[in-house]
């Protein structure tokens, strides 16, 4: 695994914290002071997850370590699992068994998806969902970490920090120029932008992207690349993609999954060079 630029917020690791496998040893670094917990380097730990629909098992043992700063992809075959994972990240789906944890202490099995959403876990699905007679800018007001009650909505007005956060991440998803334009008219590239920087509003440690760069041009999918690279030195992100040429462009580390387990994990050559992951996803 590559080590990504670590930002202010994370630590070097201890590398005489890191012997052997497992949480301790996948970290990057670890986020520091107040708020969610990940001294040991590590934003997410599944270990040994099963879930089962009417009798058929979605997923079995799977078990997974994403490290604070760390860009992982996952690929795998249709069926694979890889959207159930995200839903048992996010609370959507409650795992027969096994645990889930954020941070060091945070457990997502015991978490509904509002409180895991506020606790800092932000996901984005393949098809964008943006407020489209609204503008760009109004979308990313609606998206602040504030308040959201209805006398509080009624009495906001925004601040000269929410307005440079918002104009930050205007330029950060390169849509500063559109920022009065109505979402509805944004191309579906630009309404993914929008999209990713509605969850950069929240300030999430983890993002969870899904096929986040289908239907795009290849100049929408070469600034997503640059865009995930940066984002990567602040935030952790896991990307599900079925673009190995994407794939290639931003990974640190692969995780292939196959009807429901982790089939092979590593860096993307030695991934494509399995051959089970051959046999079973890429062909030869």
């Amino acid at each position: 695994m590559k080590t990504a630029p670590v930002p202010d917020l994370i630590d070097p690791l201890d590398q005489s914290d890191c012997n052997g496998s497992g949480r301790d040893a996948i970290g990057l670094g670890r986020i520091k002071g107040a708020g969610l917990d990940a001294r040991h380097g590590t934003i997410l730990s599944l270990e040994d997850i099963n879930v089962s629909f009417d009798g058929f098992k979605a997923l079995t043992n799977l078990s997974l370590y994403i490290g604070v700063g760390e860009l992982r992809c996952i690929i795998g075959p249709n069926g694979a699992g890889k959207t159930t994972m995200m839903d048992v990240i996010t609370g959507k789906t409650r795992p027969d068994s096994g645990t889930a944890f954020f941070g060091d202490t945070l457990d997502l099995t015991r978490m509904s998806e509002v409180e895991i959403a506020q606790s800092g876990i932000g996901r984005k699905f393949q098809k964008p969902t943006v407020f489209e007679a609204l503008s760009v800018f109004e979308n990313l007001e609606l998206a602040q970490k504030t308040d959201k009650s209805v006398w509080a909505s009624l009495k906001a007005k925004l601040n000269g920090e929410q307005k440079d956060r918002i104009a930050e991440v205007l330029a950060t998803i390169r849509l500063d120029t559109s920022r009065n334009r109505p979402a509805g008219l944004l191309s579906h590239g630009q309404k993914q932008f929008l999209e990713i920087g509605m969850l950069l509003m929240q300030d999430p440690q983890l993002l969870l992207l899904d096929e986040p760069v289908a239907g795009m041009t290849d100049a929408e999918t070469e600034f997503t690349a640059e865009l995930f690279k940066s984002l990567a030195r602040k935030h952790s992100l896991m990307v599900v993609e079925h673009d190995m040429g994407f794939v290639d462009t931003i990974a640190d580390h692969v995780t292939v999954l196959h009807q429901g387990q982790v089939l092979a994990e590593g860096p993307l050559q030695a991934v494509q060079n399995d051959e089970r992951v051959i046999e079973v996803y890429l062909g030869r």
